[in-house]
């Protein structure tokens, strides 16, 4: 069937126009990123509560409110790729994998990225810091001290000072198992101040956590304000809706193929390595790819459960792509269904007892069957997108690979 163009899909009597899509499309990021701002005000709240009176159930506490927070921000990564204001802004929230060792205390021999001069630098026991040359006061750890001067220090990406992954490090510590049981046991008795305090400079810790949870915050309210009424983001999407039916898809086809299937998965599983683990201090990367790939078939299917239970719903690019070619449009469903399918096998999984760092031994062959499962479904679910491309009569999208996927002999090399 011939592609119909935009303009006579807007004027041709469908249920949908491109102009309502890309607008449901912005209401749907808006809303994860709220509800996101959200769930990180009530982790904000649980940090105060550990650092106020440090305890196993403090701790406890705030390790629940880090994992309900990632649950709506997952959802919102299929919004990074194609739209260059939040692919710009990204790397502050959800930056991986890092050198915890620029943060703090870590076990002797911990490995780090190649020529990484800071990757033992441990702010939280120094209170100068000489970066490369520069010296740093760092007598009070704030989030202008994390976000203008650590993160990213040297121009060096594993140095990760924000975003969740630093607030991961700090609740759970390291992940000392490799591809055994367990996650990371940072004790409570690292936030004590005063006799009883572990691993030394508790009280630094404690502003350190407070700190990057703040900066958190205000990065995601920055997020909220760029999707909402008059928003950055959504005037550039809904401003030009051959533009925004691109983002869309461009935001499906990148995080489905090179960002999900490749780099954090596939590559993984090919190097047995858990520090390619996503959440790798917590152990429940199950659930980060999990919300990624229904954070996809959202997108596709014009809809987002909000986190308390309503729900955001409007005009799809599914009924784009079905008005333009029926059976594109039913294969790309189907695609999606199956690749939930195969992550909520991955997710269940893991919760029943086989980490996701379990999956990634050498020789195990059900954990590996799991996540390749999901990577073929993810790189299937790539060339019905690409085909809904071709339906909309859109300009080839170039989405984003991985060398796990494309060219397998360059991972070892």
């Amino acid at each position: 069937m011939t592609a119909l163009p935009l303009a006579l899909l807007a004027t041709a009597g469908f249920a949908a126009t491109p102009e309502e899509v890309v607008s449901n499309y912005a209401d749907i990021a808006e809303a994860g990123y709220s509800d996101s701002l959200t769930t990180a005000q009530a982790l904000r709240e649980a940090v105060a509560a550990l650092v106020e009176t440090p305890s196993e159930e403090t701790l406890t506490a705030a390790r629940a409110a880090w994992t309900a927070a990632r649950v709506p921000y997952q959802q919102t990564e299929v919004f990074r790729f194609g739209n260059a204001i939040v692919d710009d802004w990204e790397g502050r929230v959800n930056a991986w994998p890092l050198d915890e060792g620029l943060i703090d205390y870590v076990a002797e021999n911990t490995p780090s990225a190649e020529d990484n001069e800071l990757a033992h630098l441990n702010v939280i026991a120094n209170s100068s810091l000489d970066l490369s040359g520069e010296v740093i006061d760092a007598a009070t750890i704030t989030p202008e001290l994390i976000s203008g001067q650590l993160h990213e220090a040297g121009g060096i990406e594993a140095n990760v000072a924000s975003g969740y992954h630093a607030i991961e490090f700090l609740l759970w510590g390291q992940d000392l198992n490799g591809t055994g049981p367990g996650a990371g046991e940072r004790p409570y008795t690292d936030y004590i101040q005063g006799d009883g305090c572990t691993g030394g400079n508790c009280d630094r810790r404690a502003q350190y956590l407070t700190a990057v949870t703040d900066l958190l915050i205000a990065d995601l309210e920055e997020m909220v304000a760029n999707w909402s009424a008059e928003g950055e983001a959504r005037a550039t999407v809904t401003g030009d809706p051959q533009a925004g039916l691109n983002a869309i898809l461009t935001g499906m086809g990148s995080l489905s193929y090179g960002e999900q299937a490749g780099e954090r998965m596939k590559l993984g599983l090919m190097l047995n390595d858990p520090e390619e683990e996503h959440d790798c201090f917590s152990d429940q990367t199950q659930n980060s790819h999990y919300y990624d790939g229904l954070g996809i078939q959202n997108v596709y299917l014009g809809h987002y459960k909000r986190v308390d239970g309503s729900e955001v719903s409007g005009p799809a690019i599914s009924e784009l792509v079905a008005a333009a070619d029926a059976d594109v449009d039913t294969a790309l469903k189907a695609g999606l269904e199956t690749s939930v399918a195969a992550l909520t096998a991955l997710k269940e999984k893991a919760d029943n007892g086989m980490a996701y760092d379990q999956m990634l031994a050498p020789g195990n062959v059900e954990g590996e069957e799991t996540i390749m499962a999901a990577v073929d479904a993810l790189v299937a679910q790539t060339t019905e997108i690409e085909r809904a491309v071709a339906a909309l009569g859109l300009s080839k999208i170039e989405f984003e690979g991985s060398d796990s996927l494309d060219n397998p002999n360059a991972v070892f090399q």
